[in-house]
């Protein structure tokens, strides 16, 4: 698995709107600042994100993105394979793949097999949610005073 800069700011982006959940749409502007996207390829990540039904906008002065389901309804694993594809660390872990002849009797499928299984029962299983409580609690923590 391999996690792109595209998928890392949309990660990052699905993280900051599950954050600021319930605030109405955040404008494009303050969310490339927030996460400290380059803003020209960050449009380009949130039309993607808006394509594959995470997000959605709104048009207008009072205009901007919010995440278009409930951040518990995705998972760290949805917006990683939609953005950067299967997280197989190995082609021939395909269902369809038919480039090697020693393939079911390989010894290394069989490990790379269970890397990506325990690697799918992580981040399947990893909200943003919940990803949201632990960020915010990570802040709150840090900003205390006397």
């Amino acid at each position: 698995m391999r996690i792109t800069f595209k998928g890392d700011y949309a990660m990052k982006a699905i993280l900051d709107l599950a954050m600021h959940e319930g605030e109405g749409p955040i404008q494009i502007h303050d969310l490339a600042k927030r996460i400290n996207a380059p803003l020209k390829f960050f449009e380009q990540v949130l039309l993607d994100l808006k394509r594959g039904g995470f997000v959605e906008s709104r048009r207008g002065k009072e205009g901007g993105y919010l995440l278009a389901k409930d951040p518990a309804d995705i998972t760290v694993g949805d917006v990683a394979r939609f953005i950067d594809g299967p997280i197989e660390p190995i082609a021939c872990l395909a269902d369809d793949y038919a480039n090697c002849t020693d393939m079911y009797r390989c010894s290394l499928r069989a490990v790379w097999q269970r890397v990506a299984q325990a690697t799918s029962a992580i981040i399947d299983h990893v909200s943003f949610a919940e990803l949201a409580q632990q960020t915010k609690a990570r802040r709150d923590a840090l900003e205390y005073t006397i």
